[in-house]
């Protein structure tokens, strides 16, 4: 099954954490490529080396905020009442690519799952 990644994982990464690594080492070997929209990119990368982030990323497929896909987002937080975009795009990314959301976010996008028409699978980090 696909994996998306959520901005948990990439600072879990980023900062060590041996079970992030792990698993994602895991996934790799099975020849699964995670999903990491690029807005989590935007949201995780701040001014400086981040050495484990990139390293973390070269691994992965990283999906462009199509704009066929703006108006999706916003009628997700619509009908969720939130404003979180970022948010919004990785459910929307899962439940187009049938796949499981890792994150350390779980309460935000569990409620943005329960306004999708299949809710989609959610893992912490």
């Amino acid at each position: 099954m696909n994996v998306v990644y959520d901005t948990g994982m990439l600072v879990a990464a980023d900062r060590n954490d041996r079970r992030a690594w792990a698993d994602h080492r895991v996934r790799l070997e099975i020849g699964l490529a995670p999903i990491v929209p690029a807005p989590v990119v935007a949201q995780t990368s701040r001014p400086g080396q981040q050495a484990q982030l990139r390293r973390l990323l070269r691994g992965c497929e990283i999906v462009a905020f199509a704009p066929e896909e703006a108006h999706r987002v916003g009628s997700l937080l619509g009908a969720s009442r939130t404003t979180d975009v970022v948010d919004a795009h990785v459910a929307i990314l899962a439940l187009d690519r049938v796949a499981i959301v890792i994150t350390s976010d779980r309460g935000d996008l569990e409620h943005l799952s329960a306004r999708l028409p299949t809710p989609i699978q959610i893992e912490p980090v």
